[in-house]
């Protein structure tokens, strides 16, 4: 999946789940959104079906501490994956 790929199922969750509809690649979605830890868990699950993943609860708690913007989301999404290609599995620790 690309990048800009990823960013729009990314707006399409937040528009669904969370109804914010589409913020700035590098709005800070706790501050200007209400977007909170609970939010980037949901988030995060959301992602996995997409992307065909199962995170471990480590990389979760990692994510939902980390991730501000949506452009953050993408870059440590990207930054997973390979991680799922190369173990040849369907579970990603960090």
């Amino acid at each position: 999946m690309t990048r800009e790929e990823l960013q729009t199922e990314i707006y399409k969750i937040f528009r669904e789940q969370f109804e914010i509809d589409n913020p700035a690649p590098d709005d800070d979605l706790k501050d200007m959104h209400g977007f909170d830890s609970i939010d980037a868990i949901e988030l995060l699950i959301e992602l996995e079906k997409i992307l065909g993943v199962s995170l471990d609860q480590e990389t979760k708690k990692d994510a939902m501490l980390h991730i501000r913007t949506v452009n953050q989301i993408c870059g440590y999404v990207q930054e997973l994956m390979p991680r799922k290609d190369a173990a040849n599995t369907d579970v990603v620790h960090r």
